[in-house]
């Protein structure tokens, strides 16, 4: 494996442990409660993670199976309207059962995901990414996620550098945010500038960009994973291609999402 994929996949299971100490900690009786995506409980939001790592360990054991879900799953998110099948049945069951699935299912991704080479191109809801995307994807998934849960569950969660895969992903799918609306891409150069949370600046783009986003990169994850919207953060944003890119900002594969409105949260790192 090579190095930059191992990383990930270690980072992947830090996530996913980081996570496990919060939702472990959620009493089941508050697994009904509203998060911030409509219409979406803390429980559909570990359904959903469970669900994807499940689909994503199938993808790397059984291509052509993936694919044939994958087109079914597709028709589905078709209609933003309606819930997916998977997220109607798994409201049928018990918390415990959903807790104990999320738990198996990204154990079993993290050792699914030790077997990939990193020259294999994995097929997805989106286009086909290399490996170490996919696996990236699945931890920029993790930490959303579990942000939305965090964000109702009187719990905290310090930011880490882990981020720095989900802002690298996040400016990787600049283009893939104008295509996912049909629209064409913005190629006006940006130059995004992001201290971590560790104090490191994280640099993307050309140096003598006059488009730039600054700021946090916790802030950054948050904006390009549609769960802040860029006034709630602390982010600098010069510029109209710049600002046009944060509007539009989709990391994750699918149809757009709605995002989130201004004046939801308070300024202050997720």
């Amino acid at each position: 494996m090579a190095d930059a994929l191992e990383q990930v996949v270690d980072d992947l299971q830090a996530e996913h442990a980081s996570l496990a100490t919060i939702i472990d900690n959620v009493p089941f009786e508050r697994w009904e409660k509203a998060t911030h995506a409509p219409g979406w409980a803390i429980r559909d939001q570990v359904t959903h993670l469970a669900y994807f790592d499940g689909a994503a360990m199938t993808a790397i054991n059984d291509p052509e199976k993936f694919v044939a879900d994958a087109k079914r799953m597709n028709e589905q998110l078709a209609d933003p309207a309606a819930d997916p099948a998977y997220l109607i049945e798994a409201r049928k069951r018990p918390a415990e059962e959903i807790l104990a699935w999320w738990h198996d299912a990204s154990t079993r991704l993290v050792e699914a995901s030790r077997t990939l080479d990193a020259s294999r191109r994995m097929p997805w809801y989106g286009p086909p990414m290399a490996a170490t995307s996919f696996v990236t994807a699945r931890l920029m998934e993790c930490w959303s996620h579990g942000l939305d849960v965090v964000d109702v569950a009187d719990a905290r969660r310090e930011p880490t550098e882990r981020l720095r895969h989900v802002a690298f992903l996040g400016v990787r799918t600049r283009s893939f945010s104008y295509v996912a609306r049909g629209l064409d891409p913005n190629t006006e150069p940006v130059r995004v500038e992001l201290l971590s949370p560790a104090g490191e600046l994280w640099v993307f783009g050309e140096p003598g960009a006059t488009n730039r986003i600054q700021g946090p990169a916790a802030d950054f994850c948050s904006v390009v994973t549609q769960r802040r919207h860029p006034a709630d953060t602390d982010l600098v944003v010069t510029g109209a291609a710049a600002e046009e890119w944060m509007r539009y900002a989709q990391a994750f594969a699918g149809p757009p999402g709605g995002g989130r409105k201004p004046g939801q949260f308070p300024k202050a790192h997720p």
